[in-house]
């Protein structure tokens, strides 16, 4: 699993890697996503380990709790139920994204204690990361700035030619911080998009702030494997990601499940809120 490439800035150390395939959290569902991620963030501040996390999910809208101050929230819900789509909130910032198995979700996970890592410095790492796995290889560069009509847009949108593949964000927690991406890798990202605009088309009222939520065009986003014109599975794309470290298989230990079902609990009681008692 090591490999001889010198290393840059995002890759220096050898990383322990967590894929959602393996995790023994599976009976939490989607909130186990979560919850392992704000786990591993503070395992990594505590034994300053560098930390590499993949993750897919089922059909999952991921709301961000500005989402839910929207006008007509929950007269827009039911929406998702009409395109089969589970929902949560999710315990990191930023508006409303769609998981489900053709996209993959990243987090590359510092320690952030002794020098702290700065918010620009973490996106840069995750762009160089990005780039790096995708060009020369593929023809067209991978380049960050925001595509304003897509959904959750924001300065470190990733596209292709114009058009939106990915997105990242950051968490912070004690001395860890992740840098979290998500990446369209195959499916249907049209269909995705236009969910998402019948979400904001039916829950905005016009009270809420000019600007805050997007006015999505489903024309201004895409996939990998349709930017790129050739068939691309996820688990080709985690491969090609892996050959950037030094890594090896993270373990789940006591101090893991610890901290794992701490964060649980959090993000239950955060959807309790925003969905009712019944939730979960």
């Amino acid at each position: 699993m090591m490999n001889n490439k010198k290393y840059t800035a995002f890759n220096q150390g050898l990383f322990n890697v967590f894929d959602a395939q393996s995790m023994p959290y599976k009976k939490d569902q989607s909130f186990a996503h979560f919850a392992l991620t704000d786990a591993l963030i503070t395992y990594a501040g505590a034994h300053e380990q560098p930390l590499l996390h993949f993750w897919q999910t089922d059909p999952l809208v991921i709301l961000g709790m500005m989402d839910t101050k929207i006008g007509r929230f929950k007269q827009a819900l039911p929406i998702f139920e009409e395109y089969q789509h589970q929902v949560i909130v999710r315990n990191s910032g930023g508006l409303a994204v769609v998981s489900d198995p053709g996209v993959l979700n990243v987090s590359l996970i510092y320690p952030s204690k002794e020098e702290r890592l700065s918010i620009d410095r973490g996106y840069e790492y995750m762009l160089d990361f990005i780039q790096e796995t995708f060009y020369p290889i593929y023809p067209y560069e991978i380049k960050a700035y925001e595509i304003t009509n897509s959904y959750c847009f924001g300065d470190y949108d990733l596209s292709i030619d114009g058009r939106k593949i990915a997105g990242i964000s950051q968490r912070r927690i004690k001395d860890g911080v992740a840098i979290m991406l998500y990446i369209s890798i195959n499916g249907d990202q049209k269909k995705r998009a236009q969910m998402l605009k019948k979400f904001y088309d039916r829950g905005l009222d016009g009270s809420e702030p000019s600007g805050r939520y997007p006015d999505i065009h489903p024309e201004v986003m895409t996939t990998l494997e349709e930017a790129y014109g050739t068939p691309l599975s996820v688990n080709e794309v985690k491969s090609r990601m892996l050959r950037h470290f030094d890594w090896q298989k993270g373990t789940y230990d006591g101090e893991m499940n610890r901290y794992y079902l701490e964060a649980l609990e959090k993000m239950q009681r955060r959807n309790r809120r925003v969905f009712g008692e019944d939730f979960v």
